[in-house]
């Protein structure tokens, strides 16, 4: 796609790989950042990046931000809020004012492409096929229906400007901070899992894989008005990870530790109950717990791999094994 691309989240993990991408593509780049944001630690800096600040309530200095862009890769969003008001605040009302703006402000916009969630959509009912994009969508968090509010914002508020959403399952790769839990628990010799982590299956995609699948998408005319799945090929079980993560690690012995359901619900019931109190986001609360227990968040690739081309070719274990040699660089591991 010819033209400036706005990108949001150009600070997070995935949108500053977003940005390091399209910038190697030789395409030109605005990346929209809040006031009080950083610059200095984000892939905004490379040459040729535009930097414009909004805060997603100012009209005015939204509307300068989407002025003249040929496309918007909306990526910010929160995945961590006390309650619902805060996913909304972070997940559903800044599509709403990005697309109100893009209506007031360039109302001729190739392509709006909104990055959801798996968790929109809700967990499998079986391992395989995974969900499909027909599927009716279930989500069982906070997180998951905001994810799906903000899908539907999009298209109430798009109007004529062609609109695809780009649905990720867990996001993995060098700078993500989510897996690096699970891997330094793996260090330590031990895995703890929320159920049954023998029967539970994930689909999974490498942070670079995911850009591909974004750029395919939004560079294609097909995609206009569609949504996808951007997913590994199947989904993965936790010895598969484990035996990915072995070979870096180095450990001969791995403790594992199935958590019964129960237990789950009652540490996401009290730690929930704290952070209502303190104001602070818990590592785990009562949604945060209902998305743990489930046994198949896995979705399907078929529909991307059909109309995009796109299928992921990175193999889990060589993923993995650059993932955990980067940690262990930036001495994160």
């Amino acid at each position: 796609m010819d033209g400036v691309i706005l990108v949001t989240g150009s600070t997070g993990f995935i949108g500053s790989r977003m940005v390091d991408a399209l910038v190697a593509q030789g395409r030109r780049v605005r990346v929209l950042l809040r006031p009080e944001s950083r610059a200095g630690s984000s892939s905004s800096q490379r040459a040729g990046v535009e930097v414009s600040r909004a805060a997603y309530g100012d009209a005015e200095a939204l509307g300068r931000a989407v002025s003249g862009v040929a496309a918007i890769i909306h990526l910010a969003g929160v995945t961590k809020a006390v309650d619902e008001a805060g996913f909304a605040q972070g997940n559903v009302t800044p599509v709403e004012n990005l697309l109100e703006a893009v209506k007031r402000h360039n109302p001729g916009l190739s392509r709006f492409l909104l990055v959801s969630s798996l968790a929109a959509i809700g967990p499998a009912a079986s391992a395989s096929p995974g969900v499909r994009e027909s599927d009716k969508p279930h989500p069982v968090s906070a997180y998951g229906r905001s994810k799906l509010l903000g899908e539907e914002a999009a298209r109430r508020h798009a109007g004529s400007v062609p609109l695809t959403i780009v649905r990720p399952p867990a996001v993995y790769g060098p700078g993500d901070r989510d897996i690096l839990e699970v891997f330094a628990m793996m260090k330590k010799g031990y895995l703890l899992s929320a159920g049954s982590g023998k029967r539970q299956r994930f689909s999974m995609i490498h942070v670079d894989e995911l850009i591909r699948g974004i750029v395919l998408a939004l560079d294609s005319e097909k995609a206009a008005g569609e949504d996808y799945f951007i997913t590994s090929p199947r989904g993965y079980a936790w010895d598969e990870v484990v035996e990915a993560a072995r070979p870096v690690l180095g450990f001969q012995r791995l403790v594992r530790i199935d958590l019964p359901k129960p237990l789950v619900f009652g540490l996401g019931a009290v730690l929930g109950a704290v952070a209502r109190l303190t104001g602070r986001p818990a590592l785990i609360n009562s949604d945060k717990a209902n998305e743990l227990v489930q046994d198949y968040w896995v979705c399907s690739p078929e529909k991307a791999e059909r109309e995009l081309g796109f299928r992921a070719s990175v193999p889990l274990g060589e993923g993995v094994a650059e993932t955990l040699r980067w940690y262990s660089r930036e001495g994160w591991l």
